[in-house]
């Protein structure tokens, strides 16, 4: 047999078998953006994207607290190895690590379609969790609530149907503070949220049932008495006993303090903004309604975030999938 010469001999550059770590893909430093530059570019992007002032002071934060504690001063500095020693150098659980190292990570993926850099090599760190699922709040417990509340004053009329709203709607604290007369249709009993008010920025519609029209209107009735009496100018659905917007920010808003109170005064471990968000997440799937729907009316990005919210446990998983078998 004669050797078939040349059959098996490749023309290749050996320096495509060069790992990536070996090949300069970041550029010199002499020539690299500062991270306060491009901090500013992405800034500007993000505020004529719609961002949240909230969530870009967040970035700005933590983007500036990684370049301090890193004493660095160009984004070519950005490597592995100092986002690594960043997260070692935290104080902090590992789910503020996550959170933070999320921010930072979404600060790099901007740069990288701004064209700063070539790869995205921060895609391989990850900080490990194991998340506790929280509980959606409890019917008994929101009846308890309804029932304690003085709806015969403003306060406890205003706190009732901010309560039945997340509940029956599941809308997020910070759009129920941004909720006005325009975004409820009382003729075809339809919420019609605008993206101006919503986290992901795209329009939702919500189904209201005949109970919570009624309180709308009476509320509706109500703030307008207020108003006119300090004189004040908007058409909000939330407002304070002085006629002003309560404010949108969740840590500072008045029906959020207010769930606080009511939750220390009477004993109900699990009233929150939040709880009631996933208690109406919950009702949904004992309804039947499948996780796709329940993420649309969640305002939800991915389904995976919306498992979370609905607190599956072992026994209701097993029992609910062997209607599949």
């Amino acid at each position: 047999m004669t050797k078939k010469s040349g059959l098996f001999e490749v023309d290749i550059d050996l320096a495509l078998l060069k790992l990536e770590s070996e090949i300069s893909v970041e550029p010199k430093k002499e020539a690299s953006k500062k991270i306060d530059e491009a901090v500013e570019i992405v800034i500007k992007q993000m505020e004529s994207s719609g961002y949240r002032p909230r969530t870009i002071i967040d970035y700005e934060t933590i983007v500036g607290n990684f370049k301090k504690a890193q004493a660095i001063e160009y984004l070519s500095e950005i490597t592995l190895g100092t986002i690594y020693n960043w997260l070692d150098q935290m104080q902090v659980c590992n789910q503020t690590k996550q959170t933070r190292l999320k921010a930072l990570k979404s600060f790099l993926s901007k740069c990288f379609n701004n064209g700063w850099y070539n790869t995205k090599f921060w895609q391989t760190v990850n900080v490990k969790v194991d998340k506790k699922v929280k509980s959606g709040a409890n019917e008994s417990d929101v009846k308890l609530l309804l029932s304690l509340l003085d709806v015969n004053t403003f306060v406890g009329l205003r706190d009732a149907v901010a309560i039945l709203t997340m509940y029956k709607t599941g809308i997020r604290i910070n759009t129920l503070g941004q909720l006005e007369e325009k975004h409820i249709d009382l003729e075809e009993g339809l919420l019609k949220l605008d993206g101006d008010i919503l986290k992901n920025h795209k329009l939702l519609k919500l189904p209201i049932d005949n109970q919570l029209l009624q309180l709308f209107k009476v509320l509706i009735h109500q703030n307008n008495k207020i108003r006119n009496h300090y004189g004040e100018k908007n058409e909000n659905i939330f407002v304070s006993n002085k006629g002003t917007p309560i404010n949108t920010k969740s840590t500072n808003n008045a029906i959020s303090k207010q769930l606080t109170k009511y939750s220390k005064k009477y004993g109900l471990k699990n009233i929150n903004a939040h709880a009631l968000r996933r208690a109406f997440a919950k009702n949904l799937l004992n309804k039947g309604a499948n996780i796709a729907l329940i993420s649309k009316a969640l305002g939800h990005s991915n389904l995976e975030v919306t498992t979370q919210y609905l607190d599956l446990d072992v026994e209701e998983v097993a029992s609910n999938l062997r209607d599949y078998l």
